[in-house]
């Protein structure tokens, strides 16, 4: 539960039982917000409702509001041993199996002998009896249990609409067979598509009622079953984390189970093992394989002062490393939530179906009673009136529409998080397909964001190996990110540096110090100019030809003399010229958005192939820039990455966090790319298009569905039969679509 003082108000999510459809969530939701201060989403998908409440509202007062609609709710569960009890959904999926596969090995029977004449021996209409009331009252009782709550509260949902005509059917039947013709020995019916002006009395519907049970008990089946696939990316990520973790205390290793790990402590973790939870390595250099958080499949690189992240996994040597998140704080923790919270949103276009919903099944109802009154009026037979109402009740059953936008939904969340690319919320798919401009952050987005080492240039005589190693050795004791770019180089090229001494620094100019007996000065030619040091005319030209090309300059110099230039460089990322083609070929216009200055800016645009570039802009005006976009009419999406991209990520149409960046960035984005490769955003933006278009495929197909056999259930040219396996395909039709996005491939892949 999570609460939020500002506001006075409390989140909670409950987990929601009993709903058969769309209208149940609908009637669900509109009970709870009735409730004073409550604003609550209810997704039949997830079988969760998502609820904000407030004042004198309790989350039990919750819980009696949905049990008093004829549901039930459950306050969320502390976590619990895998081990300690079977999962719930998988024991309601085994007994809908069940209840399906006795239906199914009874009704098949019934249908045979009703469809194959040749098969009708002297007393197959009982025989057909004795077979389907157990289907009937037994495999159908969920609907019947369903209808008859609605009924007691004065609604109608799907299930009215299935137990309606099942048991108009099976009533029917019962009378042709007692009370009418039908049960006469050696009666025989043949079978047809179309319906027959015949009287009525000697004709039974024991297959409809029968084969209607299965066929929806079957759709129902598959689609829990496709919704529990659906929902395993998010399950599987839940279960990434380790178990338990070995901790050092007092000098001494103890395993303890990884929910009493603390912030600060500090764990091992050996070649093979997962990484407890977040942290900073202290000892040790590994590579860490983060394939299943990231998507990347190339391991990572670790030493003393890098950060890992829990679940993933240790691939070389061991760490000690000291937790900085334990919990709910941890990174695969935040993914599990934001992808629920997506997983539980709603889009637009799903919002409209709700609606639809709401009001499909008393006009279902209202048509049904129309079209048994028009046969009649119009002098049919009963049989042809009773047919073509039942047909109306079973064929208009709107299931497919309750399901087109979730169960899309909870796929493509799910997949993204596999890849590591989370959707904040459904709204964001509707964002993604109007883009038109992508803003381009360039530090830490389309550079790496760390200073590096770019070259290095002696003068005349002087040796390189031994310019960047006294330099190096002097930098090494300072902070500054070109010290460090500096001090890393060397070291990565030459191993150890030689120690320092009398190390001072001159603030914006530059370090000196003592090694090996030399005084060596590293800075700005105004620092050597002090030192009365001039720089060389070869130098001073690397050195400007450097700053022109975006690079910063640094002069060495020991001894009286000016040695070499070192070039220090914030690098662009390798993949982010792929990624800027990629954006492109979406059809999006990409834009550099820097405070560098201006040559340092369009020398990295020329690199990964931008033509747009805003550059010198202080971090508060970068929501200015995007804003003066949105006004000139275009749609903006923006990435970024630190602090002071947060505000500009929020005023965009679409906001893309780097998940290497800040968690304030990632709070106020749309997606959040977990690794730090701008080809996601690319990817990102290609599965949200490829999830909506899916929604809207699928609505289309709901509705075209409905639309169209409608008009033929009413006019008597469906048999009831056949309208209620066509109903329940529709359905399956639509989770097997939106199970098509688990096979998404980033473009790397393809």
């Amino acid at each position: 539960m999570n609460s939020d003082t500002a506001r006075g108000t409390s989140r909670i999510e409950l987990s929601v039982g009993g709903m058969t459809c769309a209208s149940c969530a609908n009637r669900i939701e509109r009970k709870l917000n009735k409730l004073d201060g409550v604003t609550a989403s209810v997704n039949y998908a997830t079988e969760k409702a998502t609820v904000e409440y407030g004042g004198a509202v309790t989350p039990e007062d919750l819980v009696a509001a949905i049990e008093k609609a004829g549901y039930t709710a459950a306050l969320p569960e502390p976590p619990r041993d895998e081990q300690a009890a079977e999962d719930p959904e998988d024991a309601r999926l085994r007994a809908l199996r069940t209840r399906l596969l006795v239906s199914a090995v009874l009704s098949v029977p019934v249908i045979a002998l009703s469809m194959v004449p040749a098969l009708q021996f002297t007393y197959w209409q009982w025989a057909s009896l004795a077979l389907a009331a157990p289907v009937v009252v037994w495999g159908a009782l969920p609907f019947h249990t369903a209808a008859w709550k609605n009924l007691r509260l004065g609604e109608a949902t799907m299930d009215t609409l299935v137990s309606m005509g099942t048991l108009a059917a099976f009533a029917w039947s019962l009378y042709a067979l007692f009370l009418g013709d039908a049960g006469m020995p050696g009666t025989m019916e043949p079978f047809a598509f179309t319906l027959s002006r015949t009287g009525g009395s000697d004709a039974v519907y024991l297959e409809v009622a029968a084969g209607v049970t299965t066929f929806i008990l079957a759709g129902r089946y598959f689609e829990a079953r496709a919704k529990r696939t659906a929902g395993a990316a998010l399950r599987a990520l839940m279960d990434l984390g380790a178990k338990e973790v070995t901790v050092l205390r007092d000098g001494r290793e103890t395993r303890v189970p990884v929910d009493r790990l603390a912030v600060g402590d500090r764990f091992v973790v050996r070649p093979g093992e997962k990484i407890a939870t977040d942290g900073v390595v202290e000892e040790g250099a590994s590579a860490v394989d983060a394939s299943m958080l990231t998507g990347e499949s190339v391991p990572v690189e670790v030493g003393v002062g890098d950060a890992v992240v829990g679940a993933t996994v240790n691939a070389g040597g061991r760490l000690v490393v000291r937790a900085t998140r334990v919990g709910a704080d941890t990174q695969l923790a935040q993914m599990a939530r934001l992808v629920e919270q997506a997983q539980s949103g709603k889009a637009a276009v799903q919002r409209l179906a709700d609606r639809i919903s709401g009001v499909f099944v008393p006009v279902v109802i209202a048509l049904a009673v129309a079209t048994l009154g028009f046969w009649l009026g119009t002098g049919g037979p009963v049989e042809a009136a009773f047919t073509a109402a039942v047909a109306v009740l079973i064929i208009a059953c709107p299931c497919a529409l309750g399901l087109a936008t979730p169960t899309a939904l909870l796929v493509g969340t799910g997949r993204g998080a596999q890849l590591g690319i989370l959707i904040r919320g459904p709204e964001v798919l509707e964002s993604t397909r109007r883009v038109d401009t992508v803003v381009l952050d360039k530090t830490g987005t389309v550079t790496t964001g760390t200073m590096t080492l770019a070259g290095v240039v002696a003068a005349d005589g002087e040796d390189e190996a031994e310019v960047l190693r006294l330099a190096g050795a002097v930098e090494h004791a300072s902070e500054h990110p070109v010290a460090r770019a500096v001090a890393r180089g060397a070291a990565d090229r030459l191993g150890d540096l030689p120690p320092v001494a009398d190390f001072a620094a001159t603030a914006g100019l530059g370090v000196q110090g003592v090694v090996e007996g030399r005084a060596v000065v590293v800075g700005r030619a105004a620092l050597l100019a002090e030192w009365a040091v001039e720089l060389p005319e070869e130098l001073a030209r690397a050195a400007e030809e450097a700053e022109a090309g975006g690079r910063t300059a640094v002069a060495v110099a020991w001894d009286g003399r000016a040695r070499g230039v070192l070039t220090v460089a914030d690098e662009v990322k390798p993949t982010s010229a792929e990624a800027v083609a990629r954006l492109r070929r979406l059809g999006l216009r990409p834009i550099l958005l820097t405070g560098d200055n201006a040559t340092v800016a369009r020398t990295v645009a020329e690199r990964v192939g931008i033509d747009e570039v805003v550059a010198e802009v202080l971090p508060a005006d970068k929501v200015d820039v995007v804003k003066r976009l949105q006004d000139e009419g275009r749609t903006v999406a923006m990435v970024g990455d630190g602090v002071n991209d947060a505000a500009a990520l929020a005023q965009a149409d679409l906001g893309l966090a780097m998940g290497t960046g800040t968690d304030a960035a990632i709070e106020a984005a749309d997606l959040t790319l977990v690794r730090g490769d701008l080809r996601a955003a690319a990817d990102a933006i290609r599965l949200s298009r490829r999830t909506l278009a899916i929604i809207k495929g699928n609505l289309f197909w709901a509705f075209a569905y409905n639309v169209a056999a409608l008009p033929l259930a009413a006019v008597g040219l469906l048999n009831p039969m056949i309208a209620g396996g066509a109903m329940a395909l529709s359905s399956v039709f639509v989770v097997s679509n939106s199970l098509r996005l688990r096979g998404f491939r980033p473009s790397a892949a393809d």
